[in-house]
C-alpha cells in the first residue's frame, strides 16, 4: 500500500507531520480527518533512485511556479481558517515547504510581514511569483476584512486553470510523441533500408524503378542535410517565438487563432473561462466592476481579447453595461454574453460570471477530448499511408531484382 507524507493541525492548533498508508491521496486525508485534524497537504512518498528523482531541484532562482503558487496559496488559507494569524501561518509554511525556492519567498513574506508591512505590499515585493491579480486580490481581500475568504477563493481560481491547462498539455502529449515515432520510423526506412537496394541494381547495370529513386534521392538529402533542416526549424521556431513578442504580431496571431475551424471553437471556450472565472473572483471579493476589468484585460493573455474587454471598461463606465459590446465583438460564445447580460439584469454579475465559467471549463474539457479522438485516428492513417507508399516502392523494388534474375 502506498504511503503518504502528510501535514495537518491538532485540535490545539499544532503541526502535526506523519507518514499515512492509505490507498491514495483521498484515503489519507480521511484518516487525518477522522483523528481530529484539519489536513494541509498529503504527498506520496516515493523511494530510492526515483524519489531523489522527485525532490531534486532545478534551475533554482526565486521565482515560484504556478503549482507551487496554487499549493501556497491553499495552505495558507488553510492555516488562516484555522484560526492561526498571518504569522504563524507563515512560518507554518516556511517550516514545511517543499523545496529551498518556496521557503526562500515564503521567508522573505513573513519577514515583511513581521516588520508591519501588509501581506499585499510584501507579495508586490515577489513581482515574478505573483502577478498583479494576486496582489490585487489579495489587497481587497485585506481592506475588507476577508483575507481568508479571498485567499480560498483564489486558490480554487489557480486550481481552476491549473486544471485547465494541464487538461490541454497531457491532451497533446500522445498526439505529439505518436508524431515524433512515426517520423523516425519513416527517416529509418529513407536513410538505411532503401539505401541497401542500390548496390544489388549498380551490380545487374539496371536502374531503379521511378519512385524508389525518388525516395532514395529523399533519403540522400536527409542524411545529407537532416542537421541543418532541423537547425532552421529551430531558428524559426525561436523567430515566430520573438516575432510574438510584438504586439502587433500577437494581435494578428490570437485574432487568427479564435478564427480557425475547429481549434479556434475551442480557443474561445479556453478565453471564456479564464475570463469569467477571473471577473468573477474579482466582483464576489468586492472588487468594483471597473477595476475588476482592468484586471482581467492585464490577466486574460489574449490581445484580440484585450481590445474587447477596453470596449467593455468604456460601455460600463457609461452605464450601458458590458455584455453589449463583448457580444460584438464575437470573440466570445453566446452562451458567455447571455448569462453576463443576465447576471447584469439580475445585479448577480459576480455569481453568473462564476456559473460561466463552469460551463466553459467543462465545454472545454470535452472539446479537448473529443479533438484528440479526430486528431489520433487522422495522424495514424496519414503517418500509415507514407509507410505504406514507402513499403510499395520497397516491393516493386525487389519485383524488378527478381525480374533481372529470370
Amino acid at each position: 500500500m502506498p504511503s503518504f507524507r502528510t501535514t495537518a493541525i491538532t485540535p490545539a492548533g499544532d503541526t502535526l507531520r506523519a507518514v499515512v498508508d492509505a490507498a491514495d491521496e483521498a484515503a489519507a486525508i480521511e484518516i487525518l480527518r477522522r483523528q481530529g485534524n484539519i489536513p494541509v497537504r498529503a504527498d506520496a512518498v516515493a523511494s530510492g533512485f526515483l524519489a531523489g528523482l522527485l525532490t531534486m531541484e532545478l534551475g533554482g532562482g526565486g521565482k515560484l511556479r504556478r503549482q507551487e503558487v496554487a499549493n501556497f496559496t491553499r495552505e495558507l488559507s488553510i492555516m488562516l481558517g484555522a484560526g492561526q494569524d498571518l504569522d504563524r501561518s507563515l512560518r507554518f509554511l516556511v517550516e514545511t515547504a517543499p523545496t529551498q525556492r518556496v521557503r526562500t519567498v515564503t521567508d522573505s513574506l513573513r519577514a515583511a510581514v513581521r516588520d508591519g508591512t501588509s501581506f499585499a505590499v510584501a507579495l508586490s515585493r515577489q513581482p515574478k511569483s505573483f502577478p498583479k491579480l494576486y496582489i490585487g486580490l489579495v489587497r481587497a481581500g485585506e481592506a475588507g476584512g476577508a483575507l481568508t475568504q479571498t485567499l480560498d477563493r483564489l486558490a480554487l481560481l489557480l486550481e481552476r486553470e491549473r486544471s485547465l491547462n494541464a487538461t490541454v498539455t497531457s491532451a497533446m502529449i500522445y498526439p505529439a510523441l505518436l508524431v515524433v515515432a512515426s517520423i523516425g520510423a519513416i527517416v529509418l526506412l529513407l536513410t538505411q533500408v532503401l539505401p541497401q537496394f542500390v548496390p544489388l541494381f549498380e551490380q545487374n547495370g539496371a536502374s531503379l524503378p521511378r519512385p524508389t529513386q525518388i525516395l532514395i534521392d529523399t533519403g540522400n538529402i536527409v542524411s545529407g542535410y537532416g542537421l541543418y533542416m532541423l537547425a532552421g526549424v529551430a531558428v524559426l521556431v525561436l523567430a515566430i517565438r520573438q516575432a510574438l513578442t510584438r504586439p502587433g504580431a500577437r494581435l494578428v496571431w490570437d485574432r487568427l487563432l479564435l478564427r480557425l475551424p475547429v481549434v479556434g471553437r475551442l480557443a474561445k471556450e479556453a478565453l471564456a473561462a479564464r475570463f469569467s472565472r477571473t471577473l468573477g473572483t474579482l466582483l464576489i471579493n468586492g472588487m468594483p466592476l471597473i477595476a475588476a476589468l482592468d484586471t482581467v484585460r492585464d490577466a486574460i493573455g489574449n490581445l484580440a481579447a484585450v481590445g474587447a474587454v477596453e470596449a467593455a471598461t468604456q460601455s460600463a463606465k457609461g452605464g450601458a453595461g458590458l455584455s453589449q459590446p463583448l457580444g460584438e465583438s464575437g470573440l466570445f460564445p453566446v452562451r458567455t454574453i447571455y448569462l453576463l447580460r443576465l447576471g447584469e439584469e439580475t445585479a448577480q454579475l459576480g455569481p453568473m460570471a462564476l456559473r460561466a465559467a463552469e460551463i466553459h471549463e467543462e465545454n472545454t474539457r470535452l472539446g479537448v477530448q473529443r479533438l484528440l479522438a479526430l486528431l489520433v485516428p487522422a495522424i495514424t492513417i496519414l503517418i500509415g499511408a507514407a509507410i505504406a507508399g514507402i513499403v510499395a516502392s520497397l516491393l516493386l523494388a525487389m519485383l524488378s531484382l527478381n525480374d533481372l534474375a529470370n
